[in-house]
């Protein structure tokens, strides 16, 4: 699940008090990524929770998908192929909000839209081993 705030320490405070969350560092920083309206250059930061449900709390930029807004901002999933779920949601009529390419060329991650609101986030799987660094208690 992702949040994006604009204060992400008083978000992980909330959290933490709340329910007893605790927090990985923040990572992070400029990403190329593909939007609607073209290349785009984005500073993305973000802390994952070490408590589990995993909760990412992503701090907002002045772009339009990562501005904060109110409750749950994305739901998050590993994909192995992530070229082919954006063009099987795609498909079911999900529009592609953003795009982010590996180094190989491949979707390293994609942003979907469903026509109700929803916004689907597909990670490859691939970077689960790098990503999970981010969510292990601070030693």
């Amino acid at each position: 699940m992702g949040v994006v705030t604009d204060d992400p320490v008083a978000a992980k405070a909330e959290f933490s008090q709340l329910f007893g969350y605790e927090w990985g560092p923040e990572v992070g920083g400029e990403v190329a990524v593909t939007l609607p309206t073209g290349d785009h250059v984005v500073d993305l930061r973000c802390a994952f929770s070490i408590t589990e449900p995993r909760i990412e709390l992503v701090r907002s930029v002045s772009a339009p998908l990562w501005e904060a807004v109110p409750g749950i901002h994305h739901l998050g999933y590993w994909s192995d192929d992530v070229d082919a779920d954006r063009d099987e949601f795609a498909a079911q009529g999900y529009s592609t909000e953003a795009t982010r390419r590996a180094a190989d060329g491949s979707l390293f991650f994609a942003f979907m839209r469903s026509p109700s609101g929803l916004l689907l986030e597909f990670v490859t799987r691939a970077a689960e081993p790098g990503m999970s660094q981010c969510w292990m208690a601070p030693q």
